[in-house]
């Protein structure tokens, strides 16, 4: 008797994990590679969250020491008697801080250089120290006529420690070598180096006349049963409202916090586009993987396996290698972040100690299994469509997929995971959607060029051509191209580099329009009205070209609209800037425009006649929307005690880009004449060594105007800029690094692809050297087009930038650019060619063994 027919039995879920690993045995290597990709990206994640975690760390143990004090307490004047007499009441200890902008002078090199004098009496720093060469010199500095100079003045002017220095009218001793002062970093000492003085010594330097700029700062610290928050909320409002600035521990921490915030989240962006770009290196690469497994897949369809357990066993695969891919890149991001705090430390106020982050490891290695494998799915869910049928036709019709719901599913979830990841950092669902969409639309657009180019290439490559450009250029779009694939990683790696390269050059530019022939590069200030002519006679002398003198006066805004900043904080419907009441104003005074302004609104009136007159004044248009007063508002300075009421008759519209007095806010001629007031001098020296003899000059007769050598200033910006695209690269190198890898990985993964097409051509009886020069055409063409392809988008971003956010003019560094082009091609060709070398000398046969 004939048993009936069983139904089959489902295999278990372990003969799915056997068939994934018997059948990943022989392409374990090529697995590995599309996930090299990937690993890159997390590494990138990883150290860059490992740093923020340091950083927050470090920022919380340490912030003390970023202030030095629990309280500081800072403003443009000395602080009113009662505020004082609540001061020197305190239960604490106290030290006074007076720090301005002045010229010193080294009589060894006859030298000399605009610093940030800072004079100082008391037990300051009470948390963390003067870093100083001696170290006794921290503390001995205060008891004798000596100074700490910094290392980069020391450096600079050759000094030592024993020379002398001279800050106006005395010379000091130096004391010591300044390395670091509490919330210094070393950025912040090479653009504003510090010299710190005894207090006692300050008067006699001649350096406090009256209009001079100074900052006054206390610092207090406090007994520890002190609640300094009461305390703050107490006297801060009465501080605040004089125009005083206080600042805690824990605000300094917030706003370390706040600061850092921000280049980590820049950072973590970075790392953000390489884990990207790796992951559509995945999917390409799987891509190539699955079309070379459809003989294999159909092979199971035929022995009963069903299409759900078909792309089982080859998503158990792909779990696998991403799981194994994902912990590679957390291993070695851990080990990059050991770097990251030497190459930042220019940057950091704070000592960073790295330590383990496992929060971080765990993100970076959960973020790499879930979006490796959303990007793997793409290719991978094609597998349920290939049938037994396939193994007779080894072709696969790819027409069903655009009409899959499963795939555009797929891109749902793959864009709500990446915004919801990327909201995680940046905690603005709104800039998120901006950046994802720019993201996107960067990519839509490369996608574009690059089916753009294969069907140009296509429709009209000349049929006339030879035999090995015919067939080179037809493997720029023949099935299993990799043309789309190279153009967006590499092409978007390339613009990014591109990018950040251009707008380095479009800083520097800005600032060397102050170098060209017809600008002033000498700039001095701080000139009292009895010093105006000894100064400009001093000029004329050494045939410096000259123009006229410009007159500032500092006031400070009462009213605006009658509103005081007290009702501007009570009334919160009102669209004004409080802090435009705190700020000091530096203003000027004319009858006419200057060449590098425009009026937009209103009407420009240059002078008032009669003390009865109403005196209109005129504001920079960007200045007014910024702190929200509008064309006919009133607004009441007080200039020295003088109040002065006001109405805004004019906009104007400043060219800053050039070296000239400009100014946000301008009075007519009439008003200002008598008020206590300083002159500001522009000249040019055609030489270094001219502008040193006349800084020199001017130091010694004048100590106390100020000099900025605009060739000086151009050096440290440069420099500066260098350090901070170094940094930029460091980081962004993650991403031009995972672009090369990816075209490495998808070249060496359709290796076996290219072989059978190499086979076939030697076996119709091509010659070697033929498949050499196909080969070549192919990857050069193909590592041409990402270059040029990421080299003008990143030309069109980086004019796009220069025209609206720098508003200047953009001249791209085209040689740099051909570099770059050249280095992509070479790299592509020289593995194009690495790749191919097997079909070039073996037998046929012999490969065909091996595939």
């Amino acid at each position: 008797m004939k048993r009936p027919m069983q139904p089959a039995t489902k295999p278990p879920f372990t003969w799915i994990i056997l068939m994934a690993w018997r059948d990943s045995r022989r392409s374990k290597s090529r697995l590995l590679l599309f996930g090299s990709s990937v690993i890159l990206g997390i590494a990138a994640l990883v150290a860059i969250y490992s740093l923020g975690d340091n950083l927050k760390r470090n920022v919380d143990q340490q912030a003390a020491e970023l202030i030095g004090a629990d309280l500081e307490i800072s403003g443009n004047s000395l602080p009113p008697p009662a505020i004082q007499l609540k001061l020197d009441s305190l239960q604490a200890r106290t030290s006074e801080e007076r720090s301005f902008a002045s010229m010193i002078y080294f009589p060894q090199s006859k030298g000399s250089r605009l610093v940030q004098v800072r004079a100082l009496e008391g037990g300051f720093p009470y948390y963390g120290k003067l870093a100083t060469v001696p170290a006794v010199a921290a503390d001995d500095f205060k008891k004798a006529q000596t100074v700490l100079v910094d290392r980069s003045l020391m450096l600079q002017f050759r000094a030592k420690v024993g020379d002398s220095v001279q800050v106006g009218n005395l010379k000091f001793r130096i004391e010591g070598t300044l390395l670091k002062a509490p919330g210094q970093t070393g950025l912040g000492a090479s653009v504003a180096p510090v010299v710190y003085m005894p207090l006692k010594w300050l008067d006699s330097t001649g350096l406090m006349e009256k209009g001079s700029r100074v900052n006054y700062s206390y610092y207090v610290k406090f007994s520890p049963t002190t609640n300094v928050q009461q305390f703050v909320d107490s006297l801060g409002p009465r501080l605040e409202s004089g125009g005083y600035d206080l600042e805690t521990v824990e605000t300094r921490k917030r706003g370390t916090g706040r600061s850092f915030e921000d280049l980590n989240r820049f950072l973590e962006l970075v790392a953000f586009i390489a884990l990207l770009l790796g992951c559509i290196g995945v999917a390409s690469a799987i891509h190539i993987y699955v079309r070379e497994k459809i003989s294999m897949i159909a092979l199971l369809r035929c022995l009963g396996t069903s299409s759900r357990e078909a792309f089982l066993i080859y998503l158990m695969q792909i779990l696998g290698i991403s799981v194994i891919c994902s912990l590679a890149g957390a291993a070695l991001g851990t080990l990059i972040q050991q770097l990251l705090p030497m190459i930042l430390g220019d940057f950091l106020p704070v000592t960073i100690t790295t330590t383990l982050s496992w929060g971080a490891i765990g993100q970076g290695i959960l973020i790499g299994v879930i979006i490796s494998m959303l990007f793997a799915l793409l290719p991978l869910i094609s597998i349920r469509l290939i049938s037994p049928l396939n193994v007779l036709r080894m072709s696969f019709d790819g027409s069903k997929l655009s009409r899959d719901p499963v795939r555009w599913l797929l891109y749902i979830t793959i864009a709500v995971f990446l915004f919801l990841l990327m909201n995680v950092r940046i905690s603005n669902w709104q800039r998120t959607a901006v950046l994802l969409t720019g993201i996107l639309i960067a990519m839509l657009l490369l996608a574009g060029v690059a089916w753009l180019l294969t069907w140009s290439v296509r429709r009209f490559f000349p049929a006339s051509w030879a035999y090995v450009w015919r067939q080179g250029l037809s493997n720029l779009y023949r099935p299993n191209n990799q043309t789309l694939l190279l153009i967006t990683s590499i092409g978007f790696g390339t613009a990014f580099i591109c990018t950040l390269f251009f707008m380095q050059g479009i800083l520097i530019n800005r600032v060397k329009i102050s170098s060209s022939a017809d600008q002033p590069n000498v700039v001095l200030f701080d000139i009292q009205n009895e010093q105006r002519e000894g100064v400009v006679s001093l000029a004329k002398r050494q045939g410096l070209p000259l123009r006229p003198t410009v007159p500032i006066v500092n006031m400070r805004l009462e009213q605006w609209n009658g509103k005081t900043a007290a009702d501007v904080l009570e009334d919160t419907s009102l669209d004004m800037n409080s802090r435009m009441f705190s700020r000091e104003y530096r203003v000027t005074y004319r009858d006419t425009l200057t060449p590098l302004e425009k009026v937009t609104a209103g009407e420009w009136r240059g002078s008032v006649t009669q003390p009865s007159d109403q005196v209109y004044i005129s504001l920079e248009e960007r200045f007014a929307k910024r702190i929200g007063v509008k064309l006919w508002d009133t607004l009441q300075f007080n200039v020295q005690g003088l109040l002065i009421t006001t109405v805004v008759s004019s906009l104007r519209i400043v060219d800053w880009n050039r070296i000239y007095t400009n100014f946000v806010v301008v009075f007519p001629k009439g008003v200002l004449e008598k008020a206590p007031q300083f002159h500001v001098l522009l000249t040019r020296a055609s030489t270094p060594e001219v502008s040193a003899a006349f800084q020199q000059s001017v130091v010694t007769r004048f100590p106390n105007v100020s000099i900025i050598d605009l060739n000086l200033v151009l050096s440290v910006v440069d420099d500066l800029l260098s350090k901070i695209a170094f940094v930029v690269r460091f980081i962004a190198g993650f991403s031009i690094i995972t672009a090369l890898v990816v075209l490495i990985a998808s070249v060496l993964i359709s290796r076996y692809q290219r072989m059978q097409e190499n086979v076939l051509l030697r076996t119709l009886g091509a010659s070697g050297r033929q498949i050499f020069t196909i080969t070549a055409i192919e990857y050069f063409l193909l590592g041409l087009l990402s270059a040029l392809t990421g080299l003008v988008i990143s030309l069109a971003a980086s004019w796009g930038l220069a025209h609206y956010a720098f508003d200047t003019v953009f001249t791209p560094a085209l040689l740099p650019a051909l570099g770059i082009a050249v280095g992509i091609c070479a790299v592509s060709l020289i593995i194009g060619l690495v790749n191919s070398r097997g079909a070039l000398h073996k037998p046929p046969m012999t490969i065909l063994g091996e595939i």
